[in-house]
């Protein structure tokens, strides 16, 4: 792996995992979510949809297309997400696709929009907040790699879960000190057009991390020209929707600039811009008619 970027930005597409059968749960009280029934909890009939169609969203677009490398949180929602908007037509057929039949998705359909895709390395670093919610909880790696065969586990040091505590709960600050080493480690890496498929507090407090004022990420320059390959970029929107909890299966796409400076401390100085949430340009997926 490169120890520094070959280009002087990336552009990273930041995916909360689609629908789980935990998010449903929580919905109503999150006191089922300490029970061994949520353990490593997959996607909801309401998920695979939302996969399905972020699939086509991604493919028709044109993202599909632009990423290099999918990084993932090894965990059974982040993989189906995963492996069902960037996997290759090898990927998905290596899933069970009985809940997305059961949601009522063609399945002929959802088989024809899988082709050759980049590839998908899982990464321990962008897990959700761990510690006593079973959903946050994953299984052993030989699972995920009967079940995913395709995904790259090479990254991953401990064959079961070690960083799960049952009785206690790692903390904002623990997650935040995650953040920072997990986007370090994604700056150094070759790739300049990278997918992260994480989880809802991950995400956000990465979001957070980007965009406040530090020695590692600065805040955009609102207009700033830039001459890259999308179009259609705008400046990132105000802090508060830069902190906003992500939808499950909504996509953020934002570059990460940065630029040599000569500092005492000789760190790269870094700017971010929002190029598109697929949120905004979509039907949200609340307003789907689906039956769960």
């Amino acid at each position: 792996m490169d120890t520094i970027a070959a280009s002087p930005h990336k552009i990273l597409h930041l995916v909360r995992h689609a629908e789980g059968v935990h998010n449903l749960e929580s919905d109503k009280s999150r006191d089922p979510l300490t029970s061994f029934e949520f353990l490593d909890a997959q996607l909801s009939s309401l998920g695979w949809q939302q996969v399905v169609a972020e699939r086509k969203h991604v493919r028709e677009t044109g993202l599909l297309d632009e990423v290099e490398v999918v990084i993932v949180s090894p965990m059974t929602r982040t993989l189906e997400t995963a492996v069902g908007i960037f996997g290759g037509k090898e990927q998905a057929d290596a899933l069970d696709v009985s809940s997305c039949q059961d949601s009522n998705v063609n399945s002929n359909e959802t088989s024809a929009i899988f082709n050759s895709r980049p590839r998908i390395v899982a990464y321990e670093l962008c897990r959700e907040r761990m510690g006593i919610l079973e959903c946050d909880k994953r299984a052993s790696i030989s699972h995920y790699r009967s079940r995913f065969p395709t995904v790259d586990f090479s990254l991953i040091e401990n064959e079961d879960d070690v960083l799960w505590k049952s009785d206690v709960r790692e903390s904002y600050e623990e997650v935040q000190v995650r953040i920072i080493k997990f986007l370090k480690w994604l700056w150094e890496r070759k790739e300049q057009k990278i997918a992260v498929v994480s989880h809802g507090i991950f995400l956000q407090k990465a979001m957070i991390e980007l965009v406040k004022n530090n020695n590692f990420y600065h805040l955009p320059l609102r207009g700033h020209p830039i001459k890259l390959e999308r179009k259609n970029w705008y400046p990132l929107m105000d802090d508060e929707y830069a902190s906003s909890r992500f939808k499950n299966c909504e996509i953020r796409s934002i570059a990460v600039l940065h630029e040599r400076k000569q500092q005492y401390c000789g760190r790269i100085e870094k700017e971010m811009l929002q190029i598109r949430d697929s949120s905004n340009d979509k039907m949200a997926v609340e307003e789907l008619e689906v039956t769960i």
